[in-house]
């Protein structure tokens, strides 16, 4: 997935003088023909690989924050000492390679291997669900020193895959199959995941089991359920004709993208972030697209008038009409009908319209739910033994103070490995900033925070050159920052909430 940076800087294996690193500054360079990033702390040099291992973020333009640096693209985070990757959505290390010091010369040369880890935990850890925060949390386990058994449950069968890329580049025709599983099958059976292809039917909390659909009980010392999220059908006459696609799994984007092949006109009905990432795919493949939905600004509730705005004329600009404030009707063989009586022909549909949480596992095992499964600060359910993370999982944010339920694939993963800690005995309390990213065309949004609802915007820089921070405020706080083109911003606002510094969050902000 990632692409490799050109050579460039120093040869870091004939070495720099220390006099040329300032602390806390970073030199990309070159040793053994791969990039290396350089980062001084006092007296400490560290050495890493120049390139994040998610989509090929440079690292160099990224934040070091203590022992570790962050990608600028969607905040990947690594250990300088390890090269390990310690926060998603990067799950594969960088190379970590080794300092030596003569006087005031520096030299980088070989690699150093990953830690040995050994950590002690239960029999069998069973993940139900195999998407990003089940993925997250079985190579965490792995990755902490853990040797008991890890079964992997998910009725789709085959290795996890990257689901961000199949309303993106996937569905544009830009990213070859091959880019989207996260692993290759033999990974998992390097690292002893068993992946099983079952849906997990119910669980007794009391007896320690999870029944399979394929009649099979299996034991569990702790569960981690991941169970994600649905997406929703309209109950529309015409909503279950063949041309008319939902997209959440790699099985939804290969059927779209077949269908895209042979179609002209689609309407995507729903101007989510799906919705309008397929609506930009389908124009990389000159389908000509329309989208319905009932706001009067596309991601009004999510982003703003002013970035919904901004969307708008970004996708117009690239051929994409818009039919706001209205709703569907119907839909027939080769149109969709409005409730206006407006009629938009369509030989493909896209029903974007968001996602609900798969909860009725959990409630049916008799644990605590009230618009997700609430879980405390370590994410676990009200069943001892029972964690839950990613889509379904309402926890307590130290930000806002409130209990949230988020969406975003990145939390997904991160609340994955922070389970994994959990079980193992060494987790800390959850408090990682909710992080998206959403791509449309050539321009990447990036959103810090959690906010539902705000009493102001403010907008920082300038929406219309595609360089801006914009802030949403709840009372007396920045509830979330929503960056374009603004890495350096993003990251900052991320570790300020993070830190639950608002003085700093307000710095980052402002520029």
């Amino acid at each position: 997935m990632s692409e490799g940076q050109e050579l460039s800087g120093p040869d870091l294996a004939t070495g720099i003088s220390l006099a040329d690193l300032a602390d806390g500054g970073q030199i990309v360079g070159h040793s053994g023909g791969e990039a290396v990033l350089v980062v001084r702390r006092g007296d400490e040099v560290f050495a890493i690989g120049a390139t994040c291992t998610h989509y090929g973020g440079p690292l160099a333009e990224g934040l070091v924050v203590g022992d570790t640096v962050r990608c600028p693209w969607h905040h990947a985070c690594f250990n300088l000492r390890t090269g390990e990757a310690v926060k998603a959505p990067a799950l594969n290390p960088v190379a970590c390679y080794k300092v030596e010091r003569e006087g005031d010369r520096v030299t980088v040369r070989g690699k150093i291997d990953p830690p040995k880890r050994h950590a002690e935990g239960p029999d069998t850890v069973v993940i139900v669900g195999a998407g990003a925060a089940g993925n997250a949390a079985a190579e965490e386990l792995r990755r902490q020193g853990y040797g008991g058994r890890i079964l992997l449950i998910g009725p789709e069968g085959g290795t996890p895959y990257d689901r961000p890329n199949l309303s993106k580049d996937y569905l544009a025709g830009t990213a070859p199959e091959e880019w989207i599983p996260l692993h290759p099958e033999d990974f998992y059976a390097e690292r002893r995941i068993e992946l099983v292809k079952a849906a997990a039917k119910a669980i007794d909390p009391k007896a320690k089991t999870v029944t399979l659909d394929d009649g099979r009980t299996l034991p569990y010392g702790a569960l981690i359920l991941a169970t994600g999220a649905e997406p929703v059908r309209l109950p529309l006459p015409g909503a279950d004709k063949p041309h008319v696609h939902l997209l959440r799994s790699l099985a939804d984007s290969r059927s779209l993208v077949e269908k895209a092949k042979t179609s002209r006109r689609a309407v995507v009905i729903g101007a989510s972030f799906i919705g309008l990432e397929a609506a930009a795919a389908l124009r990389t493949r000159n389908l000509e697209v329309t989208v319905v939905a009932p706001e009067e600004h596309p991601l009004e509730r999510v982003l703003g008038k002013e970035i919904g705005g901004f969307i708008r004329a970004l996708h117009e600009e690239h051929g994409v009409t818009f039919q706001l404030g209205k709703k569907p009707k119907a839909i027939t063989d080769g149109e969709v009908e409005l409730e206006s009586g407006e009629r938009l022909a369509a030989d493909l549909v896209v029903m974007g319209v968001g996602v609900r949480p798969r909860l009725a596992l959990a409630q049916e095992a008799g644990l605590a739910v009230d618009n997700g499964v609430l879980v405390d600060e370590h994410l676990e359910t009200s069943a001892a033994g029972i964690y839950a993370v990613g889509d379904v999982a309402r926890w307590p944010d130290p930000w806002s103070g409130e209990k949230i339920r988020v969406e975003h694939w990145v939390v997904a993963e991160r609340q994955g490995q922070a389970a994994a800690r959990s079980i193992l005995g060494h987790g800390e309390p959850f408090a990682d900033a909710p992080f998206f990213w959403s791509q449309h065309y050539d321009v990447s949004i990036n959103y810090v925070g959690h906010a539902t609802k705000w009493d102001a915007t403010e907008v920082h820089g300038s929406l219309a050159d595609k360089s801006a921070v914009v802030a949403f405020r709840a009372g007396d706080r920045i509830a979330a920052v929503a960056t374009v083109w603004r890495d350096k911003e993003s990251l900052e606002a991320e570790l300020a909430m993070e830190r639950g510094d608002a003085a700093a969050l307000e710095k980052a902000v402002a520029g």
